[in-house]
């Protein structure tokens, strides 16, 4: 096994704000894996809100780099495993080299990964867009520029009542909203009833992520979805949020990878959870690596390729919302980047 990285930084189409700040660009890490000739990738976008930053991941990759490449490589499930306990406080690196080694696995046998895992493509739900937070003419502006069918709205703010009504105004689509955990639970039940009269679809992470007393009071008089996000980052964490929440939102780069992932999407069905997988706005490549669990998932977020001005893969194709899954061995997708 020999491992190369390099990072990007990807500028957005417009500012993207959500409750938490502001950015213009994303920053990640992009981690290339060869064994025997073949090349599996995988991308780690940096948040700040969580600590994570590209250096961050390069020092600890380049420390662990001998032992990383020690292992005898035969399946992703083993390697996650090793990664796991070689590297146990880096959840977005680990995360990166898992995608990199479903990448090589499904290469080696020849299978793009949905099919590997048995997914019927027919079951793929649709793509929401997300609209970040701006002024009411900009945000309505960005709906107008990209016509879709289901939009996610995030919220957070002082002003998100009237912005909600202005966008529901404008459109028919499906709306989803994503406080990010910027609402008070005085804030939630204030706006729960106007939420309701607009046919929000569904509510991403509407208290702080340990506000678990509030959301028991929320779900009870919430009729509209409630899905855990900041809430539910590990697989420990599915347990947890079952009593507080109809859902959960799984990121793959916050939970350490595919590997647990799909360990998750399974024990959130066992306890009558929907599963959504949610971007962290990954180019075509993380986004491929989404779109291979969709099959097996309620709802869908994985509109990074969509917001970003520029990309560094290709082979993931979206029409109006519809996924259109690869084809290819592995993630399927063809990475431009050039690794050292």
């Amino acid at each position: 096994m020999q491992v190369r990285y390099c990072s990007i930084s990807l500028p957005f189409t417009h500012p993207f704000t959500i409750s938490k700040g502001t950015k213009t660009h994303q920053p990640s890490l992009v981690v290339q894996l060869e064994h025997r000739g073949l090349f599996g990738v995988g991308e780690a976008p940096a948040i700040a809100y969580y600590d994570t930053t590209v250096e961050s991941m390069i020092a600890r990759l380049e420390f662990k780099k001998p032992m990383i490449e020690r292992f005898a490589f035969t399946d992703p499930e083993r390697y996650w495993h090793y990664l796991h306990h070689l590297i146990p406080n880096d959840p977005f690196l680990v995360s990166a080299l898992d995608m990199a080694a479903w990448d090589l696995y499904g290469k080696m046998i020849g299978m793009p990964l949905y099919r590997l895992w048995k997914g019927d493509p027919a079951k793929t739900p649709m793509t929401d867009y997300t609209i970040g937070i701006d002024t009411i003419p900009k945000m309505i502006e960005k709906i107008r520029e990209t016509p879709w069918p289901i939009y996610k709205i995030k919220v957070g703010t002082p002003d998100d009542l009237p912005m909600l009504r202005a966008l529901r105004a404008e459109m028919d689509a499906k709306l989803r909203i994503d406080a990010n955990a910027g609402w008070t639970l005085d804030q939630a039940m204030a706006l729960l009833p106007a939420l309701e009269e607009m046919n929000i679809e569904l509510i991403e992470q509407p208290l702080a992520k340990d506000d678990w007393d509030g959301m028991a009071v929320l779900k009870a008089a919430s009729s509209i979805p409630l899905y855990a996000d900041e809430s539910c980052v590990f697989e420990k964490d599915v347990d947890a949020c079952a009593p507080f929440f109809h859902g959960i939102n799984i990121k793959l780069t916050k939970c350490s990878g595919l590997t647990p992932a799909r360990r998750m999407i399974r024990r959130a069905k066992e306890l009558g959870l929907k599963v959504m997988i949610g971007s962290m706005n990954e180019s075509t490549l993380g986004s491929a690596a989404i779109a291979h669990l969709t099959p097996f998932i309620d709802e869908v977020d994985m509109d990074g390729p969509l917001l970003l001005a520029e990309d560094i893969a290709s082979g993931l194709e979206y029409e109006h919302g519809k996924v259109k899954l690869p084809q290819q061995p592995g993630l399927g997708i063809t990475c431009s980047l050039s690794f050292e």
